[in-house]
């Protein structure tokens, strides 16, 4: 099955899980969860230091994984363009399909609103690298990019869940509450995003098992955490990793153990070509590997791709 006929047999099912997410999904709105009364104006030119910080009480201290993780957080956020293009690209503007898509663009904007807000607002991180990351971020436009639908399907499941996951890990260490609590809400969004794609995933592998498989071996193959192109990516993971926000234990545990096996129940799938049968079995090996260099690395924290 080609990627158009695909398409077209998990329309009605797009259709469906729309409706469902509009049945749960929660009007929200940023303005109501940012503590504007800390807010001072900034002078012009003048260097931000970490003290200049303001998390409330007088308290100024966060850690420095936690700072390089709520970068890493809303420039990725802010990459929100290149991301919409490909979805568009490879899942087409009409149908309930288009319908998600510019849903989901809606819904992930106020993700970088509410962030961006909340970090001006309590100087959280540097205001000037950040905006100079965010204008080399989104100039360069590097994003992963999927080869096909069934790629991408599977891609942005597991990615979904894995930007729910490091918004919560981060959120919880974070000693200010209204910090978590924006976290946490743009977690809850994450989650349901996560959802629609894992459980359009698993109407793929109904209607087309073989090319479905294929396309879940090399998202796992070839995966990685949206980042690509923000400055100084590699240090940053590495300090994500150290604080177990995110690292290749928790990618294996938390993402490629539960949607593969238990969700996906990629073991029970039957029907599959030769290809798709080695596909399979490389995975398998594959998540094998990763589970035993995370827990050998669970000290020094690998991170994923690592």
């Amino acid at each position: 099955m080609n990627q158009e006929q695909l398409l077209i047999e998990l329309e009605p099912v797009a259709a469906k899980l729309y409706e469902r997410h509009q049945g749960v999904a929660k009007e929200w709105f940023p303005h109501e969860m940012v503590p504007y009364g800390r807010g001072k104006d900034f002078e012009p030119g003048k260097q931000w230091v970490p003290e200049d910080a303001d998390f409330g009480g007088g308290d100024t201290e966060i850690d420095e994984a936690v700072r390089a993780a709520l970068f890493v957080n809303l420039l990725t956020e802010d990459n929100l363009p290149y991301y919409f293009r490909d979805i568009d690209r490879l899942f087409g503007s009409d149908t309930a399909f288009g319908e998600w898509a510019r849903n989901w663009t809606a819904e992930e904007g106020r993700h970088s609103i509410v962030m961006r807000d909340y970090f001006t607002v309590t100087r959280a991180v540097d205001p000037i690298a950040l905006e100079r990351a965010r204008m080399i971020q989104v100039r360069g436009g590097q994003v992963p990019t999927p080869h096909d639908a069934f790629e991408g399907l599977a891609y942005v499941s597991m990615q979904e869940l894995a930007t729910r996951i490091s918004h919560r890990n981060t959120g919880k260490l974070m000693k200010d509450e209204l910090g978590t609590a924006i976290m946490s809400r743009v977690g809850n969004d994450e989650n349901l995003h996560y959802l629609f794609y894992r459980d359009l995933t698993a109407a793929a592998l109904e209607v087309d098992p073989s090319s479905t498989v294929l396309g879940i071996e090399r998202a796992v193959r070839t995966f990685s955490m949206p980042g690509l192109g923000i400055p100084d990516f590699d240090r940053l993971s590495k300090e994500i990793a150290k604080a177990g926000i995110y690292d290749l234990q928790i990618h294996h545990d938390q993402i490629l153990e539960p949607v593969i096996m238990r969700h996906w129940k990629l073991e029970s799938v039957t029907g599959l070509s030769d290809e798709a049968e080695v596909a399979r079995d490389s995975l398998f090996k594959r998540m094998a590997r990763i589970a035993k260099v995370g827990k050998r690395m669970a000290t020094g924290h690998a991170t994923v791709g690592e």
